[in-house]
């Protein structure tokens, strides 16, 4: 009968020839459990200790710790090899790889910088402003008094009071205008771009968050020719030469004499009359909240609307589509 450090070689050996035809990561395990496993070979010798003779006991339990180390080292290094090399690929290598989509930029983004840049043009500068207003600006400098109807909850974004004042989410880009005027000399040209909200129900035609670009000019010697003249030079710069400008007699607080904007635009192979925007002399009222001699200084302004322009523009017949980020629809712009 073998002695048991005979037999602890003869697994060794056993195990060593089984490791060498194993080809697959569920042959490894296989092989893992036959040797190394709560029932495996290694286990069944090791139980044998305790029956022999006790002069050879230390030197069995040597054997037998570098017969467990030998096969957890063999089942490791064959381990990794089969991961790199005897494993199934995941990905075939040679199979062409996919185009990568090149990002571009929101057509909103785009249309606000072609137009910012047709105003730079034309000698306006960019103002900022913040878009959380207090009444003062988007109110009362733009001579819209107490009661008002445009000071209403239900067209208005309130969010509350702060030391005593009103917060509002901002309804026009006017607002930066006022705190243009405020801050900066005179004579005055610039373009306010930014979000303006307001409690609109969604469809195809309204949104609760939108674009504009207003205008401002401050100088001695202004009227409406000089007001036509500007919105003109813009539209023939950004539609094209044939472009036209109309203005039909209007109201808003903050210009007087006002009117609605139309623009001439090439759409879908005609050219079309459209709303863009308002706009009008400055009105005394709102040069006289900000400082200003409405006796020395005189000044225009107009509003056009962002996402009317893009949706004229590029044939989009909904609002919606611009704020929803589906890349099926960003992918034709």
């Amino acid at each position: 009968m073998a002695s048991l450090s005979e037999e602890i070689e003869s697994v060794r050996l056993s195990a060593d020839s089984a490791l060498e035809s194993v080809t697959t990561a569920s042959a490894l395990e296989a092989w893992r459990i036959t040797h190394l496993g709560a029932s495996g070979s290694l286990k069944s010798i090791m139980a044998r200790l305790k029956d022999a003779p006790r002069e050879e006991k230390p030197l069995l339990g040597k054997l037998l710790n570098e017969l467990k180390q030998h096969l957890e080292c063999e089942f490791e290094t064959r381990k990794l090899l089969t991961a790199a090399t005897l494993a199934e690929p995941s990905i075939d290598l040679t199979e062409p790889g996919e185009r990568l989509g090149q990002g571009r930029r929101h057509i909103l983004s785009r249309t606000i910088d072609e137009i910012v840049d047709v105003f730079g043009r034309m000698g306006f500068s960019v103002a900022d402003g913040p878009e959380i207003e207090d009444e003062w600006h988007n109110f009362t400098a733009l001579n819209i008094p107490e009661g008002h109807p445009a000071r209403d909850a239900t067209d208005n974004f309130y969010m509350g009071d702060e030391a005593g004042v009103k917060r509002l989410l901002r309804t026009q880009t006017s607002t930066v205008q006022i705190r243009a005027m405020e801050s900066q000399p005179l004579p005055l040209k610039v373009v306010a771009v930014g979000r303006v909200y307001r409690p609109d129900t969604h469809d195809a035609t309204h949104f609760s968050m939108f674009h504009q670009i207003e205008g401002l000019c401050i100088d001695r010697t202004l009227s409406m020719v000089d007001l036509k003249t500007a919105l003109l030079q813009f539209a023939r710069s950004y539609f094209g030469p044939e472009a036209e400008v109309r203005m039909r007699p209007s109201f808003f607080p903050f210009t007087e004499p006002s009117a609605e904007v139309d623009m001439k635009m090439h759409i879908r192979g005609q050219w079309q009359w459209v709303e863009i925007g308002g706009c009008g002399m400055v009105d005394p009222n709102v040069l006289t909240a900000v400082g200003i001699d409405p006796e020395q200084w005189r000044g225009y302004a107009f509003g056009l609307g962002i996402e009317r322009i893009a949706m004229r523009r590029y044939g989009i017949s909904d609002i919606r589509l611009l704020f929803e980020n589906d890349a099926r629809f960003l992918r034709q712009f």
